[in-house]
Protein backbone atom coordinates (compact mmCIF):
# COMPACT_ATOMS: atom_id res chain seq x y z
CA UNK A 1 0.00 0.00 0.00
CA UNK A 2 1.32 3.42 -1.07
CA UNK A 3 1.91 5.28 2.40
CA UNK A 4 1.23 8.56 1.30
CA UNK A 5 -2.91 7.33 -0.19
CA UNK A 6 -5.06 8.16 2.20
CA UNK A 7 -6.33 6.33 4.63
CA UNK A 8 -9.71 4.28 4.05
CA UNK A 9 -13.05 5.73 5.93
CA UNK A 10 -14.01 2.12 7.67
CA UNK A 11 -12.31 -1.70 7.42
CA UNK A 12 -12.49 -2.88 4.15
CA UNK A 13 -12.30 0.13 1.60
CA UNK A 14 -10.11 -0.40 -1.17
CA UNK A 15 -7.31 2.09 -1.88
CA UNK A 16 -6.19 2.19 -5.54
CA UNK A 17 -2.67 2.89 -6.18
CA UNK A 18 -0.92 2.69 -9.80
CA UNK A 19 1.56 1.05 -10.55
CA UNK A 20 5.09 1.94 -11.91
CA UNK A 21 5.32 3.10 -15.42
CA UNK A 22 6.89 0.12 -17.39
CA UNK A 23 5.31 -2.85 -15.76
CA UNK A 24 3.84 -5.73 -18.03
CA UNK A 25 0.81 -7.80 -16.58
CA UNK A 26 -0.06 -11.04 -18.02
CA UNK A 27 -1.48 -14.02 -17.74
CA UNK A 28 0.73 -17.51 -17.51
CA UNK A 29 -0.54 -20.96 -17.87
CA UNK A 30 2.63 -23.20 -16.34
CA UNK A 31 3.54 -26.30 -18.67
CA UNK A 32 2.26 -29.38 -17.51
CA UNK A 33 4.66 -31.70 -19.25
CA UNK A 34 6.46 -33.62 -17.22
CA UNK A 35 10.29 -33.77 -17.28
CA UNK A 36 13.59 -35.82 -16.30
CA UNK A 37 13.29 -35.32 -13.20
CA UNK A 38 9.80 -36.35 -12.33
CA UNK A 39 8.36 -32.80 -12.05
CA UNK A 40 5.82 -30.80 -14.63
CA UNK A 41 6.73 -27.64 -15.17
CA UNK A 42 8.47 -24.76 -17.38
CA UNK A 43 11.51 -23.51 -18.22
CA UNK A 44 14.12 -22.41 -16.17
CA UNK A 45 15.90 -19.15 -16.98
CA UNK A 46 16.53 -15.69 -15.42
CA UNK A 47 16.44 -11.81 -16.02
CA UNK A 48 19.59 -9.75 -16.40
CA UNK A 49 18.23 -6.74 -14.97
CA UNK A 50 14.10 -6.93 -14.14
CA UNK A 51 12.33 -8.02 -11.04
CA UNK A 52 9.66 -10.40 -11.28
CA UNK A 53 6.73 -11.60 -9.12
CA UNK A 54 3.93 -14.31 -9.83
CA UNK A 55 0.16 -14.10 -8.37
CA UNK A 56 -1.29 -17.15 -8.11
CA UNK A 57 -5.10 -17.33 -9.46
CA UNK A 58 -5.41 -21.16 -9.35
CA UNK A 59 -3.98 -24.61 -8.86
CA UNK A 60 -0.91 -25.40 -6.80
CA UNK A 61 2.74 -25.87 -7.73
CA UNK A 62 6.20 -24.58 -6.80
CA UNK A 63 8.73 -21.82 -7.44
CA UNK A 64 12.17 -23.34 -7.49
CA UNK A 65 15.07 -20.31 -7.44
CA UNK A 66 18.74 -20.65 -7.73
CA UNK A 67 21.13 -17.88 -6.22
CA UNK A 68 24.19 -17.33 -4.68
CA UNK A 69 22.23 -18.26 -1.38
CA UNK A 70 21.72 -21.01 -2.84
CA UNK A 71 18.26 -23.36 -4.05
CA UNK A 72 14.81 -22.82 -2.45
CA UNK A 73 11.75 -24.15 -3.66
CA UNK A 74 8.72 -22.14 -2.35
CA UNK A 75 5.49 -23.69 -2.71
CA UNK A 76 2.50 -22.21 -4.45
CA UNK A 77 -1.22 -21.93 -4.08
CA UNK A 78 -3.79 -19.37 -4.92
CA UNK A 79 -3.70 -15.88 -3.03
CA UNK A 80 0.29 -16.63 -2.92
CA UNK A 81 2.79 -13.75 -4.10
CA UNK A 82 6.19 -14.06 -4.93
CA UNK A 83 8.96 -11.88 -5.88
CA UNK A 84 12.20 -12.20 -7.02
CA UNK A 85 15.15 -9.82 -8.20
CA UNK A 86 17.36 -9.95 -10.87
CA UNK A 87 19.72 -12.61 -11.28
CA UNK A 88 17.57 -15.07 -9.58
CA UNK A 89 17.01 -18.21 -11.76
CA UNK A 90 13.41 -19.33 -11.49
CA UNK A 91 11.42 -22.48 -12.58
CA UNK A 92 7.38 -23.29 -12.44
CA UNK A 93 7.11 -26.56 -11.25
CA UNK A 94 2.65 -27.33 -11.66
CA UNK A 95 1.48 -30.18 -9.44
CA UNK A 96 -2.21 -29.83 -11.06
CA UNK A 97 -3.73 -26.85 -13.01
CA UNK A 98 -1.51 -23.69 -11.87
CA UNK A 99 -1.87 -20.32 -13.41
CA UNK A 100 -0.51 -16.97 -12.25
CA UNK A 101 -0.48 -13.70 -13.18
CA UNK A 102 2.85 -12.37 -14.12
CA UNK A 103 4.05 -8.63 -12.70
CA UNK A 104 7.09 -7.79 -15.30
CA UNK A 105 9.10 -4.72 -14.50
CA UNK A 106 10.66 -3.16 -18.19
CA UNK A 107 7.90 -4.51 -20.05
CA UNK A 108 9.04 -5.21 -23.23
CA UNK A 109 12.55 -5.97 -22.23
CA UNK A 110 12.53 -9.70 -21.40
CA UNK A 111 12.27 -9.97 -24.77
CA UNK A 112 15.09 -8.09 -26.07
CA UNK A 113 17.87 -10.43 -24.38
CA UNK A 114 16.88 -9.60 -20.75
CA UNK A 115 15.69 -13.10 -20.54
CA UNK A 116 18.49 -16.27 -20.25
CA UNK A 117 17.56 -20.01 -20.37
CA UNK A 118 19.58 -22.36 -18.43
CA UNK A 119 20.84 -24.35 -21.04
CA UNK A 120 24.65 -25.89 -20.69
CA UNK A 121 27.57 -23.87 -20.08
CA UNK A 122 28.99 -24.66 -24.08
CA UNK A 123 25.85 -23.66 -25.56
CA UNK A 124 25.62 -20.92 -23.49
CA UNK A 125 28.79 -19.69 -24.74
CA UNK A 126 28.20 -20.48 -28.14
CA UNK A 127 25.74 -17.51 -29.73
CA UNK A 128 24.79 -19.51 -32.76
CA UNK A 129 24.16 -22.78 -30.51
CA UNK A 130 22.26 -21.20 -28.18
CA UNK A 131 20.03 -19.30 -30.54
CA UNK A 132 19.37 -22.75 -32.14
CA UNK A 133 18.89 -24.14 -28.74
CA UNK A 134 16.14 -21.10 -27.70
CA UNK A 135 14.57 -20.98 -31.71
CA UNK A 136 11.00 -22.67 -31.47
CA UNK A 137 10.95 -23.88 -35.61
CA UNK A 138 8.48 -26.72 -36.88
CA UNK A 139 6.24 -27.69 -34.45
CA UNK A 140 6.04 -25.73 -31.61
CA UNK A 141 5.06 -27.41 -28.85
CA UNK A 142 7.48 -30.30 -29.37
CA UNK A 143 9.92 -27.34 -29.85
CA UNK A 144 9.40 -26.01 -26.62
CA UNK A 145 9.64 -28.93 -24.70
CA UNK A 146 12.97 -29.65 -26.15
CA UNK A 147 13.97 -26.26 -25.21
CA UNK A 148 12.39 -26.93 -21.87
CA UNK A 149 14.57 -30.14 -21.11
CA UNK A 150 17.55 -28.64 -21.96
CA UNK A 151 17.27 -25.79 -20.01
CA UNK A 152 16.31 -28.00 -17.11
CA UNK A 153 19.37 -30.10 -17.94
CA UNK A 154 21.73 -27.28 -17.08
CA UNK A 155 19.28 -26.07 -14.32
CA UNK A 156 20.18 -29.15 -12.63
CA UNK A 157 24.06 -28.96 -13.52
CA UNK A 158 23.68 -25.48 -11.58
CA UNK A 159 22.56 -26.60 -8.66
CA UNK A 160 25.79 -28.61 -8.07
CA UNK A 161 28.14 -25.68 -9.22
CA UNK A 162 29.00 -22.82 -11.90
CA UNK A 163 26.33 -20.46 -11.23
CA UNK A 164 29.04 -17.19 -11.04
CA UNK A 165 30.56 -19.10 -14.59
CA UNK A 166 26.93 -18.73 -15.87
CA UNK A 167 25.78 -15.14 -14.61
CA UNK A 168 29.09 -14.06 -16.28
CA UNK A 169 28.19 -15.73 -19.76
CA UNK A 170 24.52 -14.91 -19.70
CA UNK A 171 26.18 -10.92 -19.43
CA UNK A 172 27.80 -11.30 -22.13
CA UNK A 173 25.79 -13.20 -24.28
CA UNK A 174 22.79 -10.76 -24.12
CA UNK A 175 22.27 -10.41 -27.48
CA UNK A 176 22.23 -14.15 -28.96
CA UNK A 177 19.23 -14.06 -26.08
CA UNK A 178 17.30 -11.45 -27.62
CA UNK A 179 17.85 -12.58 -31.22
CA UNK A 180 16.97 -16.62 -30.13
CA UNK A 181 13.63 -14.97 -28.06
CA UNK A 182 10.40 -16.74 -29.35
CA UNK A 183 7.62 -16.78 -26.95
CA UNK A 184 4.79 -19.69 -27.39
CA UNK A 185 1.54 -18.83 -27.59
CA UNK A 186 -1.04 -21.31 -28.60
CA UNK A 187 -3.70 -18.67 -29.37
CA UNK A 188 -3.81 -16.43 -32.03
CA UNK A 189 -3.71 -13.40 -30.16
CA UNK A 190 -4.61 -12.71 -26.52
CA UNK A 191 -8.56 -12.35 -26.15
CA UNK A 192 -10.34 -9.24 -24.54
CA UNK A 193 -13.43 -10.03 -22.68
CA UNK A 194 -14.24 -6.98 -20.63
CA UNK A 195 -12.65 -3.93 -19.76
CA UNK A 196 -11.10 -3.29 -16.78
CA UNK A 197 -12.94 -1.33 -14.08
CA UNK A 198 -12.31 1.94 -15.33
CA UNK A 199 -10.70 2.13 -18.34
CA UNK A 200 -12.10 1.28 -22.17
CA UNK A 201 -8.57 0.45 -23.39
CA UNK A 202 -7.54 -2.33 -20.64
CA UNK A 203 -9.16 -5.39 -21.48
CA UNK A 204 -8.22 -8.12 -19.12
CA UNK A 205 -6.79 -11.12 -21.49
CA UNK A 206 -6.87 -14.82 -21.71
CA UNK A 207 -3.72 -16.08 -20.44
CA UNK A 208 -1.11 -17.35 -22.67
CA UNK A 209 0.70 -21.03 -22.18
CA UNK A 210 4.27 -20.00 -20.37
CA UNK A 211 6.50 -18.01 -22.43
CA UNK A 212 9.55 -20.14 -20.70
Amino acid sequence: MDPRAPVPPYRGTPVVTRLPGGVGISGLTVYDWEAADGLCGGTPHMHLVCSEAYVVIDGSGSVQTLTTCGFADTPLHPGDVVRFTPGTIHRLVNDGGLRLVVLMQNSGLPEAGDAVFTFPAPVLADPHAYQAAAALTGDQAAAARRRRDLALEGFLALREGGLREFHIAASTNSSACAAAFTPTRPYPSPTPTRPLRGSSRSPHLRPPKELF
